[in-house]
């Protein structure tokens, strides 16, 4: 099973590339629809569009008000017909106007093991608060910060020596991983949700 996919962005779109990866190589039966950025500069504009998907900046900076950019995002998305929306490295809080209107069809990647270190800076966080294992987090988004239902998550090991910079790096490779993995599951309906518990279902049936 199939869907069409759009990947809000804000800058160099490391997950984007992931995911249209795993598109080409047949990991994930979806069509990149829409790549959408907040940032005119925004890095990963140019390797989508060098990909033929394509591409199309909603400066946050042009609205009057969060909710007119969420209508002008969720106009671009319905009217492309959007199946699942993927943020990668998307530095916006979402609103209830496209929450609401894509109910469990937007996923997050997050670089902690939530609900441990919400919010900017996770491996920070983690460095700070003497971690031994973080990792990553692919999650639906609701109405909270990192607060949705969990996926998939991937831990990763933090050691001594470890930068913010450093953690990070070994990070994004497990969301690079896991990431194309989660939105497979969610186009194949075999995420089902139970209150806070996001359900994984064996191959073959569908929530």
């Amino acid at each position: 099973m199939s869907g069409r996919i759009s990947i809000l962005i804000s800058g160099r779109g490391s997950n984007m590339l992931a995911l249209l990866a795993a598109i080409d190589d047949g990991r994930l039966a979806a069509v990149p629809a829409l790549v959408i950025a907040n940032v005119p500069q925004a890095a990963g504009l140019r390797l989508a569009a060098a990909r033929g998907v394509e591409t199309l900046v909603i400066d946050h900076r042009n609205s009057s008000s969060r909710l007119e950019h969420d209508r002008k995002v969720l106009d671009a998305l319905q009217g492309r017909q959007v199946d699942l929306i993927c943020l990668a490295g998307y530095m916006r809080v979402l609103g209830p106007t496209l929450i609401r209107a894509f109910p469990c069809r937007i996923l997050n990647i997050h670089p902690s093991l939530l609900p441990s270190f919400p919010g900017l800076h996770a491996q920070r966080q983690a460095i700070e608060f003497g971690a031994k294992v973080s990792g990553c987090t692919v999650h639906f988004v609701d109405e909270g910060v990192d607060t949705g239902p969990v996926i998939l998550q991937r831990a990763v090991e933090v050691r001594g020596s470890d930068t913010e910079e450093i953690l990070g790096a070994r990070i994004l490779e497990e969301e690079h991983r896991i990431y194309p993995e989660a939105a497979h599951l969610v186009l194949e309906k075999r995420v089902r949700v139970e209150g806070r518990r996001a359900c994984i279902l064996p191959a073959g049936e569908v929530a």
